[in-house]
């Protein structure tokens, strides 16, 4: 998981607070301005759960920066549009992005999760790169159906959708159902 300077910093603690480090082997990535971000919108910080790996953003000794150890899924979790230009040309300057590199040259499972409106032409055109590389573009645009009463459980919306495109079940936002008759 990476988590980049986009606001929404909420989005990254709700995926890790709905992740199971005993399931699942978690390792995390923060960019420097995620670092600065997180300090502004979340008031306690970023809380890793027990069991959840960090590394330094310069650390290329990472064990998913290598194609010979891919992991099974990477999010980037909120990614801002420079990060996710980079990925798209192949820039791997950080083992952020080698990391990125390394999930779509393996065919792994890439989402990235936008934070930014409107979007420039220049956005797009990196979408469709990325789509065009396998990668899943999963924008943080939450559903209102469920009538979310707080913050939390709007972000939930989309952290749901995360989840679901991860592979892990979960409860956390309503479902849209069929009309009753």
């Amino acid at each position: 998981m990476a988590i980049t300077g986009a606001t929404g910093a909420l989005y990254a603690q709700r995926l890790l607070d709905n992740l199971d480090p005993a399931r699942h082997e978690i390792h995390v990535v923060l960019s420097n301005y995620a670092q600065q971000v997180i300090k502004v919108e979340l008031e306690s910080g970023l809380k890793l759960p027990p069991g959840v790996q960090s590394h330094s953003l310069k650390s290329m000794n990472a064990p998913f920066a290598s194609g010979s150890n891919p992991p099974d899924a990477m999010v980037v979790i909120p990614c801002t549009m420079g990060t996710m230009g980079r990925i798209a040309h192949g820039y791997s300057e950080d083992v952020l992005l080698r990391a990125a590199d390394v999930v779509l040259k393996e065919h792994k499972k890439l989402i990235l999760v936008p934070r930014e409106t409107p979007l420039s032409l220049v956005h797009v055109k990196n979408m469709e790169l990325l789509l065009l590389a396998g990668a899943i573009l999963l924008p943080a645009n939450p559903s209102l159906y469920g009538n979310p009463r707080t913050v939390v459980e709007v972000v939930d919306t989309v952290v749901s959708r995360v989840l679901d495109h991860l592979g892990v079940p979960n409860d956390l936002s309503p479902r849209w159902a069929e009309e009753k008759e």
